[in-house]
């Protein structure tokens, strides 16, 4: 075993970690919620599989022990505010998709519906509050997130072309469902399969019940500050994998699903996540994020589809790429008129404001070519046969 992995021996010790974080935040109570069995299993693979560098192994164990610290001082609050408990989460809006396919563009434009709540991402980022948090001032999370963003695009520009990264606009939940250590982040970072595989046969309705906890602390943390609204907007593309679980746990849940030929969307996920790999460790084979990525988009698309066929239709909206490209709005109104949401002036006037606010042309392009991952496109429509067949073929003929 070589050096780099003895050192991942210490960094990912789960006694040093537990301790770290209780002696960090001065906490030591984590709750009932059930987090050890998936910890010790992402840790036995970091340890034993990650193929990190100096700076990789120093964020993960970082990211980890947030994780941890998050975990106690939700727990401080909810002891010391029961309340947190009883906010209701009802009836959010839930976009999901194929990355690369619109979603948090989508994502941004109904969250500027003055109705509808969304994680910020330095909320999602940092959900538990510092504990002596001043309502009525500016949130001492928030440079801290400013500062973090600065730093992710100082040390890999690309980044900026991949996803419009911004600490004070809405962003996906994935980083609240990390905290679970049940969620599909660390293989993001880095190539860990073991824990990749263990994770694709357990059942998520922990991490979903870890998830709704975090949503109803941020939605209390919300009306501290007078911000009371009707719904939420999530969006995560990992919850095409989890579609049951999410109506389980949020059973009010409508969803909208965007599409996109996995052609396109593929090598650009595979970009992204390979972007990721090259930060965090110095064996990071294209070819090897590529497969990986292509597989793990696959699963989800075939889960989702096998699980819509349990629920009405009327619980889902599909969202073309290139509709929502052209007219987003439009396609918005569309999937609240099946939802039963009325779009006020007002709606329509923010989300207005946003697209002005916000255009595309604006960030650099995102380049990428299939060859460079591993990628073909017989390949791809091979594993995303049933889903092009029914998505993508016929608008592509139309």
């Amino acid at each position: 075993m070589s050096s780099g992995y003895d050192e991942n021996q210490a960094a990912f010790d789960e006694a040093r970690l537990i301790s770290d974080a209780q002696s960090s935040s001065g906490l030591s109570d984590f709750g009932a919620d059930e987090f050890r069995r998936p910890l010790a299993v992402l840790l036995k693979s970091l340890r034993e599989e990650a193929p990190l560098n100096e700076f990789g192994r120093t964020l993960m164990r970082s990211r980890i022990l947030e994780s941890l610290e998050t975990r106690l001082k939700t727990q401080d609050w909810v002891v010391r505010h029961p309340e947190i408990l009883e906010e209701e989460i009802v009836a959010p809006l839930v976009v999901i998709g194929l990355m690369r396919t619109g979603t948090t563009m989508l994502q941004r434009i109904i969250a500027s519906d003055p109705r509808n709540h969304a994680c910020m991402w330095w909320e999602t980022r940092f959900p538990a509050p510092h504990p002596d948090t001043d309502w009525s001032q500016p949130d001492p999370r928030i440079p801290i997130a400013e500062a973090e963003v600065a730093a992710i695009l100082a040390a890999d520009p690309r980044q900026a072309s991949i996803h419009p990264w911004d600490a004070n606009a809405p962003d996906e939940e994935i980083m609240l469902l990390e905290h679970s250590f049940r969620s599909h982040v660390p293989e993001a970072f880095v190539n860990i399969p073991t824990y990749r595989s263990w994770i694709n046969e357990e059942d998520w309705t922990p991490s979903y019940l870890y998830l709704k906890k975090l949503l109803q602390s941020l939605q209390w943390q919300k009306r501290q500050r007078g911000n009371i609204r009707e719904r939420w907007v999530l969006k995560t593309p990992g919850h095409l994998g989890y579609i049951d679980t999410l109506f389980e746990v949020f059973p009010g849940a409508n969803v909208i699903q965007t599409h996109r030929d996995p052609i396109d969307t593929v090598p650009s996920a595979a970009s992204m996540n390979h972007a990721m790999w090259a930060l965090y460790s110095d064996d990071f084979a294209a070819n090897v994020a590529g497969a990986q990525w292509q597989e793990r988009l696959a699963w989800g698309t075939a889960r989702s589809m096998e699980s819509r066929e349990r629920y009405a239709e009327d619980r889902f909206v599909d969202i073309w790429f290139r509709d929502a490209m052209k007219d987003p709005i439009a396609e918005i109104e569309r999937a609240y008129d099946v939802f039963g949401i009325e779009m006020t002036d007002a709606a329509r006037a923010g989300m207005e404001k946003w697209r002005v606010d916000n255009p595309r042309d604006g960030r650099p392009p995102h380049k990428y070519t299939l060859s460079e991952y591993g990628l073909t496109e017989d390949g791809i429509k091979a594993a995303f046969a049933a889903y092009r067949e029914q998505y993508i073929e016929l608008r592509i003929e139309a």
